[in-house]
């Protein structure tokens, strides 16, 4: 998810459903939250995200069925779109990275899991998962404008959607059922927060 304060160059992106803490918050758009995770910045993020998502998506749906990929997805999405709105309530950002990240926790939770079936199959691969995460946090560092703070709340809620499914396809509804119930508590929540400021 990248952030972004320009309001000149980018107030169409903003009008058409851009993330934006006091927004949602406060004058109750939540359809902000599902949006944003469709726009994007540029061309080059675009392609960044959509090359991201090929590279890990068809394996992550066949590991855990259309439905279990889709819940992952949207509800790492909202996770990091509510980290994003808490760590940056002034500012507004659009993307679908909080989903991608959420997309590869979930694969480090499908390896975590079945380590011990997958052996060195598990080494070789939270290798691979390491050097991706290294990256993608010195590019964060790099470029003050990418939302860290959504790619962390998006990898945290996959890696767990991830926990759940590999050990049991039909525990997918319990993790959507406490997500939400989590969902909602943020929202609730986050209004205190944000008259505070």
């Amino acid at each position: 998810m990248l952030e972004t304060t320009s309001s000149t160059l980018h107030q169409t992106i903003f009008n058409n459903g851009a993330l934006n803490g006091y927004y949602v918050v406060l004058y109750g758009e939540i359809y902000r939250l599902f949006s944003a995770m469709f726009l994007h910045n540029d061309i080059m993020h675009i392609v960044m995200n959509m090359l991201s998502l090929y590279m890990v998506g068809g394996m992550v749906e066949r590991l855990f069925t259309t439905w279990g990929y889709l819940g992952i997805y949207f509800m790492s999405a909202f996770l990091g779109s509510f980290a994003s709105i808490y760590m940056h309530p002034i500012g507004w950002a659009v993307g679908a990275s909080g989903a991608i990240f959420g997309i590869f926790g979930a694969l480090a939770g499908f390896a975590f899991i079945h380590r011990t079936r997958m052996h060195y199959q598990f080494m070789q691969f939270m290798r691979s998962f390491g050097v991706v995460l290294a990256i993608n946090f010195f590019i964060g560092i790099i470029f003050p404008s990418i939302d860290m703070s959504a790619h962390i709340g998006g990898l945290l809620a996959g890696f767990i959607g991830g926990i759940f499914v590999a050990k049991n396809s039909n525990y997918l509804a319990f993790y959507l059922v406490g997500m939400t119930l989590l969902l909602l508590a943020l929202y609730n929540y986050y209004p205190t927060l944000y008259v505070a400021l």
